[in-house]
């Protein structure tokens, strides 16, 4: 089901090549090559994704308040970047998503190449093959499957194909895990899996020496990369407050170990079929974000916390609530958008005739069944779901440095097609994940150039975006309280009415004479549902109302979100 699939997704082209990637651009992105020297499919690719580009430069892992050993820093662009690019600091936005599962998982079904083609026909440039961590997985499946994604590298070379797995995070939910391709890429996951997989350690509980082996974890990817077996390792949480066991002294705890590991979490979970009505769809809660609080729950976490807003998980949808209480610390944390396909929605396949996954650590290839499966819950990678990041060139670095930089933005159902944030102040300007150094004082200025949808959507509409939200807080520093999950200084500071439909906006926003640090996100929606956030009028007048279980059509609420830009006078 590839049809209808127009939408583009913020494309800055370059003639330039991954700087120490083996991936060189893609035909469709070079565009030194002529249209009528492409192929077809080629071609009709190059159309999807002719889009702008952003400016900017990555920041420190760290803090982005000054400290001992943790200056922020700009990164300077590669060389090649720099000499080549059409104009300085500019990047392709190439969407992906890193939660997927294949039939190499216990509840999933489908080949890699299957996914591979899927999110390529629906506009994806990367993905992370994330099959869950298990005793069988780390016993045969890291292996078994590894021949399947380097095949598929071959045979589709304009997706980026990452391994992973997701962990089961010892004493916490899940999370991905993926590695930078190489010849040890194999041999890291399943040591890492087979030492520090809550699942296979029987270390799922909630006690302190389950989470010190989490600690440890993120610690032996840290120096998995430091030894050079691999040339890059991430980490981020998934479905974080899904079940209520993400504490946040444990998110603090990843992060503050290896903050060039655990970068962030996602912002919006995958399932997000499941919240389709019946009987045509699952009648079920988007993300599948039907839980209460259970014996390891974080307990202060309210019962709101347990289901999706407007699609998105409560820690990134409240405002003032905890991804906020992270960024207001300084703290680099950054939000994604995945599918975690397992079964999707209409789709016709069955698993394979006559598997036997204890024994093999696969199902056998799926067959087709004849009747649509309307009662599962997922969206193929790129159907729903995309995380869009800014990246130096096409290739496996590039894509992982842009993600460790926070140059990300999400959005469900193709809102948008491209996002343009920098903040400006003289003649200088960043963009998403990078702070804006200025002389105490200094006027600043937001300015946003957001591409609006130009095409149907797979559910065959194109889809309006109704309102832009600018969202501030102060930044305060550490806290003492490290399972702190409000701040108080957050809110919406200005919102903007957008009246086209077609073509781009642009949107300017004066921070006026800057004295403190503060920083910015951005939020957008198609304006169908709405409700006074959870922290009240004055801080969040029209955010994301709580999804309902059995009534959240996915495609009736839809929602775009950045991460931060911090603004630092001195």
């Amino acid at each position: 089901m590839s049809h209808g699939h127009t939408h583009g997704h913020g494309h800055h082209h370059h003639h330039h090549h991954g700087s120490g990637d083996a991936s060189s651009l893609p035909p469709a992105l070079d565009m030194s090559v002529p249209d009528e020297a492409l192929t077809p499919s080629q071609l009709s690719r190059r159309s999807m994704l002719r889009r702008t580009g952003l400016l900017g430069a990555g920041l420190a892992a760290g803090s982005v308040l000054g400290g001992a050993g943790q200056a922020a820093a700009a990164e300077p662009a590669p060389a090649s970047t720099a000499s080549r690019s059409p104009r300085p600091g500019g990047y392709l936005w190439l969407a992906g998503d890193h939660h997927i599962h294949t039939q190499y998982s216990s509840d999933a079904k489908y080949r890699v190449i299957d996914h591979v083609r899927q999110a390529n026909a629906h506009g994806l440039d990367w993905m992370v093959i994330t099959d869950h961590g298990s005793e069988t997985h780390a016993k045969i499946g890291v292996e078994k499957v590894n021949p399947d994604i380097v095949a598929a590298r071959d045979q589709i070379d304009d997706t980026l194909v990452f391994q992973g797995l997701e962990w089961n995070i010892p004493a916490a939910e899940h999370g991905t895990v993926f590695v930078h391709p190489g010849k040890n890429e194999v041999a890291v996951l399943k040591e890492f899996e087979n030492s520090f997989d809550g699942s296979v350690k029987k270390a799922t509980s909630n006690t302190p020496a389950n989470e010190a082996l989490a600690i440890a974890g993120v610690n032996f990817l840290a120096e998995q990369v430091q030894r050079r077996r691999v040339k890059d390792i991430l980490f981020l949480a998934n479905h974080p407050a899904r079940k209520g066991i993400d504490s946040p002294h444990e998110i603090r705890g990843w992060r503050d170990a290896q903050p060039t590991i655990a970068v962030g979490m996602e912002g919006a979970p995958g399932h997000q079929a499941a919240g389709l009505p019946a009987p045509n769809g699952p009648g079920g809660a988007r993300g599948i974000y039907d839980n209460s609080p259970g014996a390891d729950s974080y307990p202060d976490y309210p019962l709101e916390s347990y289901r999706t807003w407007g699609g998105f998980d409560w820690m990134t949808a409240t405002v003032g609530g905890l991804w906020d209480s992270l960024l207001a610390e300084g703290k680099p944390w950054w939000i994604t958008a995945n599918s975690d396909s397992h079964n999707v929605y209409a789709d016709s396949a069955v698993r394979g005739p006559n598997s036997d996954f204890n024994a093999n650590g696969r199902y056998n290839d799926p067959v087709y069944g004849g009747g649509l499966n309307l009662t599962d819950t997922d969206f193929w990678p790129g159907q729903y779901s995309r995380t869009h990041v800014g990246a130096a060139s096409f290739g496996y670095k590039a894509v992982m440095d842009g993600i460790r930089a926070g140059r990300v933005w999400v959005d469900h159902g193709g809102l948008i097609s491209g996002l343009n944030a920098q903040l400006r102040s003289g003649g200088r300007a960043i963009t998403l994940g990078d702070a804006l150094h200025v002389r105490r004082g200094s006027q600043v200025d937001l300015v946003v150039e957001i591409s609006l949808a130009n095409g149907p959507n797979w559910s065959q509409f194109v889809p309006k975006l109704a309102r832009v939200d600018v969202i501030q807080g102060a930044v305060t520093g550490p806290v003492s309280d490290k399972d702190t999950f409000t701040t108080p200084d957050t809110k919406v500071v200005k919102s903007f009415e957008v009246n086209k439909s077609t073509g781009s906006v642009r949107l300017t926003y004066s921070l006026g004479r800057v004295d403190k640090p503060v920083y910015v996100r951005l939020r957008g929606t198609d304006g169908n549902r709405g409700a006074v956030g959870l922290r009240g009028a004055a801080v969040d007048p029209a955010g994301p109302a709580m999804d309902v279980i059995g009534d959240a059509d996915p495609w009736k609420d839809l929602w775009f979100y950045s991460n931060p830009m911090w603004v630092l006078p001195a």
